[in-house]
C-alpha cells in the first residue's frame, strides 16, 4: 500500500520544509509515502469563499485515481490516538487499498463535491493549526505510526 499526502500550495517556511523533509526521509524505511503538492488557485484573491473551495476541491479530485480511499484532514473528523492511527494505517495495509490518500484541505476547507468522495475525515488535534504546521505533523504522526506497528521505541504510552 501506498500512502499519499496532498495539499494545496507551497511549504512557504523553510523550518517546515525541515520537518517535512525529516520525517518523509524517515517513512522511506517503512512504506511507500509520497507528497503530491497542488499549486494554488491562480487569482484567488478573486475569488469568494465558494468560488475558491469549488476549484481547489476540482485540483483535488483530479490528483485522484480510481480505487484510492480518501480521508479529508478536516476539524470535524474523528480524532484518534496515535496508538488508533496506528491501527488504521494497519487496517488498510492488510486490506484491498491499494493507495491511502490523505488530503489537507485550503484555507476555508473543503468543497462539497471532495466532501461527497471521501470515505472519511480525521482531525489531528481539537486545536487549530496553520495548514503548512499540519503538514509537518501528519508526517510526524505517520511515522509515528509506522515505528508503533514495528514495536520500535519512538513512542511511549
Amino acid at each position: 500500500m501506498k500512502v499519499t499526502l496532498i495539499w494545496i500550495g507551497k511549504t512557504v517556511e523553510p523550518w517546515l520544509q525541515a520537518g517535512i523533509d525529516e520525517y518523509t526521509g524517515r517513512l522511506k524505511h517503512y512504506l511507500p509515502f509520497e507528497i503530491k503538492e497542488i499549486a494554488s488557485v491562480k487569482n484567488a484573491k478573486n475569488l469568494d469563499e465558494s468560488q475558491l473551495k469549488q476549484k481547489e476541491g476540482e485540483l483535488i479530485l483530479s490528483a485522484l485515481q480510481p480505487g484510492d480511499h480518501l480521508v479529508l484532514l478536516d476539524e470535524n473528523g474523528k480524532q484518534p490516538s496515535s496508538r488508533e492511527f496506528s491501527t488504521i494505517i494497519d487496517k488498510h495495509q492488510h486490506g484491498m487499498v491499494k493507495r491511502l490518500v490523505f488530503v489537507i484541505g485550503g484555507a476555508y476547507g473543503f468543497s462539497d463535491a471532495v466532501y461527497a468522495a471521501a470515505n472519511s475525515k480525521m482531525s489531528l488535534s481539537r486545536m487549530t493549526f496553520s495548514h503548512q504546521m499540519v503538514r509537518v505533523i501528519f508526517t510526524e504522526q505517520l511515522y509515528r505510526a509506522m515505528t508503533i506497528l514495528k514495536g520500535e521505541p519512538y513512542h511511549h504510552d
